[in-house]
């Protein structure tokens, strides 16, 4: 076998490799329980987003349990998250 024909092999391979992963892909999301924005839970650095004016985005909340910034939870738990502050909220909270 020639170097030409072994790359070409390595070139199927690589291809069916990614179809593979892009076919799964999909399911391996339908698996994941339904999710939901939950306010004022996320510790300093750690929220999933909205972290409130001056941040941008996800990491960027500066206190611990700030209630304008949220991390993704599953649906349904939400409220039922205690924090030293309070419980979660599922709209943005005054902290």
């Amino acid at each position: 076998m020639n170097s030409q024909s072994i790359a070409r092999l390595a070139g199927l391979a690589l291809t069916a490799g990614v179809a593979t992963t892009m076919v799964a892909s999909p399911a391996a999301a339908q698996k994941r329980p339904p999710m939901e924005k939950c306010y004022g839970v996320a510790k300093a650095g750690e929220n999933d987003c909205a972290a409130g004016p001056g941040t941008s985005c996800a990491g960027t909340s500066t206190r611990d349990y700030q209630g304008d910034a949220w991390k993704l939870v599953k649906k349904g738990t939400c409220e039922k998250i205690e924090t030293p502050k309070g419980k979660g909220s599922l709209t943005a909270i005054k902290r």
